[in-house]
């Protein structure tokens, strides 16, 4: 699906703390790019924001990159026509990975390519029934990017990813359920109501300490075991200064359910 002419292809919602970040373009092309990171950038900065939806609208989640804008630049600099990397899909990633509170992605349809590493790059991932995931890279004779083979090992392990990566054939949302890829499978009507309903439950929980656990999980692969109990101290002396923190354990001990602010 493509947005049309003059309209955004990204657009950004927000209600009750937790902000939608809807594709419009199933292609990523250099302006869905840059919408995209533009708005990871605003929802990064945004203090009212406490949870992220990342979906997309019609029958894809994100087929990758545009083929048509790349064959483009293939054909006018084969030489620089992948300096989109660095240049463009780097920056994304990156800005998607500086959202510290919760991303919840609804995969509402096909997801490949760079599309699954931005679903693989969420916290939670709640997939349209039926949906095709799948690399892609190879296919087309590429290797990946978007972090997606990091991401791939990190939930798969060395195997199944190299599996993936050496022979594209797509798999089904049911598959990924299986290994663990996403979280839940809905109807495909219900992908984001299924979606929202997990972001307004994170947006109204612990705020900072969602945002420790992000920062413990970044880490966790490239830590020694010395740097990861140093780093949980130091996390765990700043949440225990909380609001958030004194108020449950007042709350816990007068048996009564938490509320938290998100400070």
């Amino acid at each position: 699906m493509t947005a049309p002419t003059g309209s955004p292809h990204v657009t950004r919602d927000e209600a009750d703390g937790v902000a939608t970040i809807t594709l419009h373009s199933a292609g990523l092309s250099s302006r869905s790019r840059a919408e995209l990171t533009a708005a990871f950038q605003d929802v990064a900065a945004d203090d009212s924001v406490r949870a992220v939806i990342l979906t997309g609208s019609g029958r894809a989640f994100c087929l990758g990159q545009d083929l048509a804008e790349h064959v483009s630049a293939l054909r006018a600099d084969p030489a620089r026509a992948l300096d989109v990397v660095a240049d463009s899909y780097n920056p994304m990633v990156l800005a998607l990975a500086a959202v510290q509170v919760p991303v919840v992605a609804g995969v509402n349809g096909a997801c490949v390519g760079a599309g699954l590493g931005l679903a693989l790059a969420a916290d939670i991932r709640v997939a349209a029934a039926g949906a095709k995931l799948g690399t892609a890279f190879t296919g087309i004779g590429l290797a990946s990017d978007s972090a997606l083979a990091s991401r791939l090992v990190a939930c798969l392990g060395v195997s199944r990813a190299t599996e993936l990566l050496l022979f594209p054939e797509p798999f089904s949302a049911e598959t990924a359920l299986r290994w663990g890829l996403v979280h839940r499978v809905a109807d495909p009507g219900q992908v984001l109501p299924e979606a929202l309903a997990l972001a307004s439950r994170l947006a109204q929980g612990p705020t900072a300490a969602y945002r420790a656990v992000k920062t413990i999980l970044a880490s966790a692969a490239t830590s020694s075991l010395d740097q990861t109990l140093a780093l949980e101290a130091r996390l765990q002396a700043a949440l225990g200064q909380t609001e958030d923190h004194r108020a449950a354990v007042e709350a816990f001990l007068a048996k009564r359910p938490p509320s938290f602010a998100g400070r």
